[in-house]
């Protein structure tokens, strides 16, 4: 809101960061101010001049410079504050010389005094003067002695002041003269504030500053066809200008931004999430007939499942299976056939089988029932083979062979389906007894078992049949013994074992499945004695070779012979011998890398132009502010690669004021990262030196550090994929450690992951290099050291190796298994020290793994020689990766290997879970083993009439622990 004063006079238009509240150009009578207090002498004056454009325009002057005792005021009307808590008094005046006036007592002044009084009223007529706040006494740069209208010279003093913390609706603005010969000619009263703008699709509106040096939080809105991706807000700063903005909006589903406006996707394009940047092509089979599509609908007879992602073609279902074979051997039967021609689009292809047993006629079809059993499933096979047993002899049995894929249970049309008919031949009498005894070991399994009582004809041999369980290759041997070992198994795995015997009229019938897992596979152990004597014989090469370089010295007898010798003389080497070579101070050895500290060189521009690229600013676009680190900000944006699309990077600039050695040290950070080249250390995009900000530029890495990755998805991920983590942290540590690198700060802090689950080693600003002895030490001068962290001869001797490393990474895996709990939780770093000098170790946390938290302890182990290196912690983690069982003795679990619940039959299955009432439709669909179930889907489900939401639930979620625990089966 404007208040002028001088309606016939236009006003000069105001800065954009300023608010006018009083703006006067003192020109006629008409101006709300008062003259106090009323006298017999004169007071101010209303007095017309001519200004520099020879315009009329009128003051208040005030001259009484003859009398003592001088008291004359001017006061302002009411000023509406408007909200503003600090304002600014902008006056211009002339003021002249007492010097220049004859005959003046000593009593003349050449200042005047300016006051405010805050008040709610509007009105008031009278203000005594006791209440008035003095603002200043105001002083003239420039004074006259006197004042040539007709050459119209006139010297103007111009003075701003300003007043804090208004908190009334106004004030009122007055100015005393004391004895001085003055002439007010302008009175301006403002406020400073951020003007309306628009950043990162958020409107920021026009906002009050907030005084002295206070920032004002300002959050945003988002405009046009956008949303909230982080909350946008900015600072408005007391001088009106809006600092950097942090967080974002982005566009909504269907709208894609184009030079900060939202626009909607065009036909034949989507934009499924808000997160993705761009509207894209339509996949295969798929088309978006509107503007503003968030996917793309399927051509017609093309489907999406529910969980394919957006971006999939459209697929459809299978065609039926071809060539179908079938093997009769009396009551089995092999079924083979080929997979279908068309896969509909898609890879997920499986088959389930349908038994009928059918009259002599064929006119007539039964249900199998449960006494036929398939190996290795009925249902949800991935393999084209299966072995039906069981059958009864001499009876015809009809197959149907169904092909299935992720969208069959979408399409209307019936599925692809293949018939088999077979008969079974007549067979001997008697089935098989139960298997009496086995014995287990970690790659064997040892069976024995009685023959059946009352065999039809002498039993010629037993025929054994072994599966892994829930795979599809089986494994038939024979024997004539009733005693078998069969050898060459997997640890730690689950096999099921059946037995039938053979006689002189036939096969008999398969005795009842029985489930043995063999014993685990012992995990490697730090003193193992291969292990020691691998390290003896490493060791006993490196005296060798030491022994060589000491030689080739003495012999030498100088530091060039030495090099001429040993071949470090690149004219002199052998073109047909490998040489080792020296390269910046440090040997070599042909084929491997090894890293090189950025302040060996005497130049250190030189390694930041060794080892990084140089990025043109203009191919990057700062997008939002995510973090801060020691030298400044860390933004997130878009970098454009010539040819290419843009990709998404990480952007750390250097901060305003830096000094040589700061942009040194910031740099040094580029030269690390640039020599590093492994799918889990962070990547080094560029640098940005020719202009400023000084940028460092890496790829960006979706889900951000580990630690708080982590402790946002609580509990979500399985033991396998954490696993699967450490793998990838150890896997970078190895190559850190064979470039003879010590990290010096590994955390979860400093592992950054990406939105695949990849995690990357990141942050070398503590990072130190070892000497070409892998056991030798950095000695650090001070710092701070991340106690809970770091080893205890690091701590005490502030000694950093590869070793020190391996004990963080212990620490590493604690909080990965912990889900980013706090290492020695709320103990004070004094008490860590002593905890672990005493011989302290964390314990297992929830859930963890006996072998785990084995290989941490390992970690944690007192001399750093007993520790294993980044290359066997490698080669553990592989281990237990492709031996999941491994991992499911937990430490904090008194039999983590007791299932919940033991069941038999189908029946009881059902009982167990309180699904009773649901027996007869699960037999009615020939889910008549525990095998079947296995596999049930929801749309079976349905079928069979389980339609209430949670009892699919609840059936789903025990089919998923059957899966996990096993079945069990007793025979």
């Amino acid at each position: 809101r404007i208040f002028p004063v001088n309606a016939s006079t236009p006003q000069q238009p105001s800065p954009p960061l300023f608010c006018i509240l009083l703006s006067c150009h003192l020109t006629h009578s008409a101006l709300s101010f008062l003259s106090k207090p009323p006298s017999s002498y004169p007071q101010w004056e209303e007095i017309s001049v001519m200004d520099e454009r020879n315009t009329p325009m009128r003051t208040y002057q005030v001259c009484n410079v003859m009398e003592a005792n001088q008291n004359n005021w001017l006061r302002t009307r009411h000023i509406s504050r408007e909200g503003a808590q600090r304002v600014y008094i902008e006056i211009k005046f002339t003021l002249r010389d007492c010097n220049s006036l004859p005959g003046v007592p000593g009593t003349c002044k050449e200042t005047f005094n300016m006051y405010y009084y805050e008040s709610n009223n509007a009105n008031l007529w009278f203000i005594k003067e006791s209440q008035y706040v003095k603002i200043d006494t105001i002083a003239a740069d420039e004074s006259f002695t006197q004042v040539d209208v007709g050459d119209r010279v006139m010297k103007l003093n111009t003075e701003v002041r300003d007043i804090s913390n208004l908190s009334k609706k106004g004030f009122y603005l007055a100015f005393q003269d004391l004895g001085a010969c003055i002439a007010l000619v302008s009175v301006r009263v403002f406020y400073k504030k951020c003007p309306l703008t628009v950043l990162n699709l958020a409107q920021f509106p026009d906002t009050i500053t907030g005084g002295d040096t206070a920032l004002v939080e300002v959050h945003g809105m988002c405009v046009n066809s956008s949303e909230e991706f982080e909350a946008p807000k900015m600072y408005c700063s007391a001088d009106g200008g809006w600092l950097v903005p942090i967080g974002r909006c982005v566009c909504k589903p269907g709208f894609e931004e184009n030079k900060d406006v939202c626009q909607p996707c065009r036909p034949g394009t989507y934009k499924a999430s808000a997160t993705d940047a761009y509207c894209t092509k339509c996949p295969p089979h798929s088309s978006s007939s509107q503007e503003q599509a968030v996917e793309c609908a399927c051509e017609k007879g093309f489907y999406r499942a529910e969980t394919d992602p957006r971006s999939m073609s459209c697929t459809r279902p299978p065609s039926a299976p071809e060539n179908p074979i079938s093997t009769v051997n009396e009551t089995c039967v092999t079924l083979e056939w080929s997979p279908p021609r068309d896969t509909g689009g898609r890879g997920d292809i499986t088959y389930s089988l349908h038994c009928r047993k059918c009259s002599g006629d064929g006119r007539k079809c039964m249900p199998c029932g449960g006494s036929v059993h398939f190996v290795p499933r009925q249902f949800g096979l991935s393999s084209a083979t299966v072995l039906v047993t069981d059958l009864q002899p001499d009876s015809n049995y009809s197959f149907t062979v169904e092909s299935q894929n992720g969208v069959s249970d979408l399409s209307p049309t019936p599925r692809g389906t293949v018939v088999i008919n077979v008969t079974t031949s007549q067979t001997g009498e008697s089935s098989m007894s139960v298997v009496l005894k086995e014995r287990r070991s970690k790659d064997s399994v040892t069976l024995a078992w009685q023959g059946p009582e009352r065999p039809n004809g002498a039993i010629v041999e037993y025929e054994v049949i072994y599966y892994e369980k829930r795979e599809q290759n089986y494994t038939v041997l024979k024997t004539r013994s009733n005693m078998m070992t069969v050898d060459g198994l997997k640890p730690g795995t689950t096999y099921v074992f059946r037995v039938r015997a053979r006689t002189d009229g036939g096969y008999g019938s398969y005795g009842g499945e029985i489930e043995l897992e063999t014993s685990h596979e012992d995990v490697f152990a730090i003193g193992d004695p291969n292990q020691s004597t691998i390290l003896a014989v490493s060791i006993a090469g490196g005296i060798v070779l030491l022994i060589f370089l000491v030689t080739c010295f003495v012999v030498s007898g100088s530091m060039h012979s030495f090099f001429r010798h040993c071949g470090y003389i690149k004219a002199k080497q052998d073109p047909d011998e490998e040489k080792m070579q020296f390269q910046h101070g440090r040997v070599k050895l042909p084929g491997s890398r090894t890293y090189i500290h950025p302040h060996t060189y005497e130049d250190p521009n030189q390694a930041v132009r060794d080892f990084a690229k140089e990025i043109d600013a203009s191919n990057i676009r700062i997008e939002r502010v995510i973090g801060a680190g020691e030298f400044g900000e860390v933004c997130s944006g878009r970098l454009r690669v010539q040819g290419k699309r843009e990709i998404y990077v990480a952007i750390k600039s250097l901060k305003a004021g830096y000094s040589d050695k700061q942009r040194r040290d910031f740099l040094s950070e580029a030269s690390i990262m640039g020599q590093f080249d492994h799918p889990n250390i962070i990547r080094l995009e560029g640098v940005v030196t020719r202009c400023k900000p000084v940028m460092i530029i890496t790829e960006f890495m979706e889900n951000g550090s580990l630690d708080t990755f982590l402790k946002k998805h609580d509990g979500q991920f399985t033991v396998i994929q954490l696993v699967g983590m450490l793998r990838g942290i150890a896997s970078g540590m190895k190559y850190l450690s064979d470039m003879s690198y010590v990290h010096r700060d590994l955390a979860a802090r400093n592992i950054l992951v990406n939105s695949n689950l990849v995690c990357k080693v990141s942050d070398f600003g503590l990072s130190r290099v070892l000497e070409d002895d892998p056991e030798a030490a950095y000695t650090t001068r001070g710092g701070k050291i991340p106690i809970r962290w770091t080893a205890p001869e690091a701590i005490a001797y502030r000694k950093f190796t590869s070793a020190s490393d391996v004990w963080s990474y212990g620490i590493v895996m604690w909080e990965v298994i912990s889900y980013g709990e706090r290492p020695y939780w709320e103990m004070s770093n004094q008490d860590v020290i002593k905890a672990i000098d005493e011989g302290y170790r964390l314990p297992a946390p929830m859930d963890c793994p006996v072998v785990l938290h084995q290989l941490m302890l390992d970690c944690w182990e007192k001399g750093r020689s007993d520790r294993p290196k980044f290359g066997q912690i490698v080669t553990i983690l592989d281990k237990l990766i492709r031996n999941p069982a491994s991992l499911r003795e937990l430490a904090n679990s008194s039999d983590p290997s007791t299932p919940e619940f033991s069941v038999n039959t189908v029946d009881e299955w059902l009982e167990a879970i309180k699904m009773g009432q649901y027996k007869e439709s699960f037999s009615s669909a020939g889910y008549v083993s525990l095998d079947s179930v296995l596999y049930v889907s929801v749309s079976e489900l349905a079928k069979m009439g389980v339609n209430l939401a949670g009892h699919q639930k609840k059936i789903l979620s025990s089919v998923q622990s059957l899966q996990t625990q096993g079945t069990h089966v007793q025979v």
